[in-house]
């Protein structure tokens, strides 16, 4: 195993990325001479050229619409932007052009590109440095959204997001840049798979990027008062391991969900919809009490009409459940309802 800081990991990452593939190729404000603000991409002109390392000008807009072009001729380009408040400039070539080229060309053409985007707070940063603006980009379909917390991640995640036929959001939690770890030889797990780090029976503590440290150091202080904490670092905001967070949302019953960003429409909203509608498919949702508060808002908003069909008996009990809850409005789906609900959705 080699030992180095998340940092660095990015570097050995990106290094052996242009090894392997001469078409890959990094830009962004400061990345070649000076080495990225960070120093994530310090040496990397020096070896493999100006042709592969490329400063740009400071306009956001213009470098990721650049890559865009050069991901049409085939190369893979890393783009880096230099802190997660600057990429609104950008904004616009993201989602209207690399998120939905694949879909508007009918497959023929793919955006093999990363963007990456130092992320959070953490190091005394004014407006514009000190941002998580990963909800954004989480609800624009055609793009993938990934979130590094540890050396040994950001090291093989970089070459996994790199080889993706997706383009690939990439959030690197700046706070963490000076963490060390382990590098194992090999990353032991797919891009798009969570990691449950730590085992615990009470509660489900979900989180990414810059809070997993600290979700994984709350967990041992509440052991001390025999709170057993299972701590899952998500890795991908989009997709989402679905498996991973059904499994251990039934075996503790109860679900916590910890980022940085805003509270209100945030990041951690996202999680009630594939959380509850899961657990309405397969029934369990109304095994245990603890999880009934999380249902109220989805069945009365709809989500259970989709699944009446393919598990009526589970959201009618749910259904009656809320019945019995003095003050609170049902509706029920009639046949007309789910009639134009199917035809909606394409059924």
């Amino acid at each position: 195993m080699t030992r180095l800081t998340l940092a660095k990991g990015i570097t050995a990452g990106l290094r052996r990325a242009m090894e392997a593939d001469p078409k890959v190729l990094v830009m962004g404000e400061d990345v070649g001479r000076l080495g990225g603000v960070f120093r994530v991409t310090e040496g990397l002109q020096k070896d493999f050229g100006e042709d592969r390392v490329i400063d740009t000008p400071l306009a956001e807009s213009g470098i990721v619409g650049t890559a865009i072009g050069m991901a049409m001729r085939g190369y893979r380009p890393v783009v880096e932007i230099q802190f997660d408040g600057f990429v609104y400039p950008a904004f616009d070539h993201i989602t209207s052009q690399v998120s939905k080229m694949y879909a508007r060309s009918r497959g023929h053409v793919k955006l093999p590109m990363v963007i990456r985007i130092p992320c959070g707070g953490g190091i005394g940063a004014v407006e514009h440095h000190s941002e998580s603006n990963e909800a954004y980009f989480a609800h624009t379909a055609g793009l993938r959204v990934v979130a590094c917390s540890n050396p040994h991640d950001a090291h093989w995640m970089i070459q996994q997001a790199i080889a993706c036929p997706d383009p690939v959001i990439f959030y690197e939690p700046k706070r963490r840049y000076w963490d060390k770890g382990e590098i194992a030889a090999e990353p032991g797990r797919g891009l798009f798979q969570a990691a449950t780090l730590r085992q615990g029976s009470d509660v489900t503590v979900l989180a990414y990027g810059p809070m997993v440290r600290t979700c994984l150091q709350a967990a041992q202080a509440a052991e001390e008062e025999d709170i057993s904490l299972e701590v899952i670092d998500l890795r991908s905001l989009s997709p989402l391991d679905e498996d991973t967070i059904l499994a251990s949302a039934r075996k503790t019953g109860r679900v916590v969900v910890v980022h940085e960003a805003s509270s209100f429409m945030g990041f951690g909203a996202g999680f009630l919809g594939p959380l509850v509608f899961g657990m309405v498919l397969d029934g369990s949702a109304d095994s245990d009490r603890r999880l009934k508060s999380m249902l109220l808002w989805d069945v009365n908003n709809g989500i259970a009409r989709r699944a009446w069909a393919r598990n009526p008996n589970a959201v009618w009990s749910i259904e009656q459940e809320m019945k019995r809850t003095p003050g609170l409005k049902v509706t029920l789906p009639n046949e007309a309802e789910d009639d134009l609900i199917d035809r909606a959705i394409g059924k």
